[in-house]
């Protein structure tokens, strides 16, 4: 694998060199993720969040000197569109990477980094052997795993909403279908018996089979791992057959798509999601930040982004260098103040202190929960 991605990498940086014939000088902040397609909630954010940390270093001379330059590479969060976009930033001289969003394309792209000694940080990608199995020393991420995350969905659904027996639903996709095997693992831990384990296929249509299958598993609650596009059509067809039990999902479902797409449905639906920071003076920093710039509130894990981008380009100032080897070590040695938190991060790219809350919709908002 390794071998074709460097051989791929070979015939792009060749390419990449004859065309510009001089060495890029900025600092290149790489923001690949979902910028077009359903999961665009999730991508663009991000790429907010990097312009305006950019900007503010450029108005204070910028890192080490140089400018620093955004350069967005849009995925759709598809793992095979990832390598493309991976070969794309790596060509064009990336400095470091704000990305991937989803955890089956950071996946995918995570080896050609590596194989370039470029540092990754995701604000979301949550499946946990991205750092948990050692094979991608470059990658760090400002959110906390889904197995905290799975835990702290199937204890809510038993010791909260007093579910005996949980269906749990998946999208059959490295973060999906891993939320959902931890949720399973916990909720039996919990003294639940989980009635239903079922994966569907992302974009389908028409979900009344999968729903018919919760129906005759006498299921108390559903528990769902994957994204607010099904997850919409789901809870939806649920309730249009007056099922309504718990429905309980994920940070991918915590999302005001989801509440526009599922409308009047999504009320009362829980979604875990990244821990509350309201009352982070920085916090509010970042989102006056947002309106100001765009005119709207920032949508789906904007401020972990913000928070990577301040990360990667706090390592870089403090290491003195773009050098692959300082930068890693800055990361872990170095707190920065952020939105989410003074944070830095342990040995396999885990930032410290950051953890998850459940919400619900409430009057048509995610509202805070526990």
């Amino acid at each position: 694998m390794i071998n074709k991605f460097t051989s791929a990498f070979a015939v792009a940086a060749t390419i990449a060199l004859a065309g510009t014939g001089a060495a890029q000088a900025d600092i290149i902040l790489g923001v690949p993720g979902a910028h077009t397609g359903d999961l665009a909630s999730y991508g663009l954010p991000t790429v907010n969040a990097a312009e305006i940390v950019a900007e503010k270093y450029n108005a204070n001379g910028g890192v080490l000197g140089e400018t620093v330059k955004v350069v967005p590479q849009d995925e759709a969060c598809k793992p095979e569109q990832a390598t493309n976009a991976a070969f794309k930033l790596v060509s064009e001289d990336v400095t470091v990477a704000l990305g991937h969003i989803c955890s089956g394309a950071t996946k995918a792209a995570l080896p050609i980094y590596l194989e370039s000694e470029i540092v990754v940080m995701s604000p979301s990608a949550t499946n946990p052997p991205l750092t948990e199995s050692g094979d991608y020393p470059n990658f760090f991420r400002t959110i906390a795993r889904d197995d905290a995350q799975g835990l702290m969905a199937a204890n809510f659904a038993v010791k909260n909403l007093g579910a005996k027996k949980i269906a749990v639903i998946h999208d059959k996709g490295d973060y999906g279908k891993g939320f959902a095997e931890f949720s399973q693992q916990f909720a039996e831990e919990a003294g639940a018996e989980v009635v239903l384990f079922e994966g569907v296929t992302p974009g389908a249509v028409d979900y009344s089979a999968v729903v018919q299958k919760v129906r005759q598993s006498g299921a108390e609650a559903v528990i769902f791992g994957g994204y607010h596009p099904e997850a919409s059509k789901i809870v939806t067809a649920m309730r249009k057959k007056n099922m309504d039990i718990p429905f309980v999902s994920d940070d991918g479902v915590k999302d005001p798509t989801f509440i526009k797409v599922a409308g009047e449905y999504a009320e009362g639906v829980y979604a875990t999601g990244p821990q509350d920071i309201s009352g982070n003076a920085l916090y509010e920093v970042a989102l006056d930040e947002h309106v100001k710039k765009y005119g709207a509130e920032p949508g789906a894990f904007y401020f972990n982004a913000y928070a990577a981008a301040q990360a990667l380009l706090n390592a870089i100032d403090k290491a003195g260098s773009t050098d692959y080897e300082k930068i890693v070590n800055a990361l872990h040695t170095e707190y920065v103040e952020t939105p989410i938190g003074k944070i830095r991060f342990d040995k396999k790219g885990d930032a410290e202190g950051v953890g998850f809350n459940v919400y619900q919709v409430k009057s048509g908002e995610f509202a805070l929960v526990q």
